[in-house]
């Protein structure tokens, strides 16, 4: 197949990239060329801005599937000009895709889309699933303006994955790369109040989620892309210690996270228990680490 990726030097594309490559042609969508070239030498890399249409539109022409994962991060302090920007990096560059693809002679036969948990808003209490309502918080309201954009696809007769993305564990980046610091220096533990929800997924799952939505034509809708054994924050990190062999004792407290993000802080003061349903029941997903312990083992112990 030959698939175009959006967001391919992120924590997840760049994992992304690097197993689908070695069975698919692959078009790096990418605002930093050199940066592209460099991760991905066998790639078509192709520059582009996600907010502006122009001539990379017409790369998508003959590609098989778009996987597009562009957006910029959250992990911030979000002042009101930053929140647009993870507003509008979603929901404008999802409008551009979907007008290429209309665009195209030789339409791609799907799209998979991200989007986020954040979608169901935050809870200590509720459990979502995929049918569960949308929350109303800034990320909730982000995550329906981003999924808005990418259901336009389906108008034009090509098929729609969207997947809700929990938090996720990997060597090389994402929350495990800020959390691991503090660990190996005896100085590690919950953030915040350890009771919020997170729902946690191996970056290798979401990698074998998004190959087999793009493999399994019968697939289409929304899917949680996320473990079905979410834990607390306070199990998170009392397992990441043991696994360390170093101590979980320390919380940071909200008010110290709340001075560095402001209202950011709320990615990793309040959570939600999310499961995935139809990922389980529909697409009939096998995890490769459905338990928090073997999956962090496998990123520390094993390098994976």
């Amino acid at each position: 197949m030959k698939i175009a990726i959006t967001g391919a030097t992120g924590f997840i594309g760049r994992e992304l990239v690097r197993q689908l490559e070695r069975e698919n042609g692959i078009v790096v969508f990418s605002r930093n060329v050199e940066k592209a070239k460099s991760l991905f030498p066998k790639a078509e890399v192709v520059a582009y801005n996600p907010k502006e249409g122009g001539d990379w539109q017409t790369k998508i022409d003959g590609c098989d599937g778009i996987i597009n994962l562009a957006g910029a991060p959250i992990s911030q302090r979000w002042t009101a000009s930053y929140k647009r920007e993870i507003l509008e990096s979603r929901q404008i560059g999802t409008r551009r895709i979907v007008e290429a693809i209309a665009k195209a002679s030789n339409k791609p036969r799907v799209l998979i889309n991200a989007s986020a948990v954040g979608y169901y808003g935050t809870s200590d209490t509720e459990t979502y699933t995929e049918t569960s309502a949308p929350g109303s918080d800034f990320l909730a309201q982000v995550c329906q303006a981003w999924e808005k954009e990418a259901e336009k696809v389906r108008e034009i007769g090509v098929r729609l994955v969207i997947l809700r993305l929990g938090i996720v564990l990997g060597k090389d980046g994402g929350v495990l790369a800020k959390m691991i610091t503090p660990f190996r220096l005896f100085a590690g533990g919950p953030l915040g109040s350890g009771k919020q929800w997170v729902s946690w997924i191996h970056i290798q799952d979401v990698v074998g989620i998004i190959s087999q939505a793009l493999n399994n034509p019968q697939l289409e809708g929304v899917f949680n892309a996320t473990s079905p054994n979410p834990v607390t924050m306070l199990q998170l990190c009392q397992t990441l210690g043991e696994v360390l062999k170093r101590p979980s004792w320390l919380p940071v407290p909200p008010l110290a996270l709340q001075l560095l993000l402001g209202e950011g802080a709320q990615v990793v003061l309040e959570g939600q228990k999310v499961l995935p349903k139809r990922t389980l029941e529909v697409m009939r997903y096998s995890y490769c680490y459905p338990q928090l312990k073997s999956a962090l083992e496998a990123i520390f112990c094993k390098g994976g």
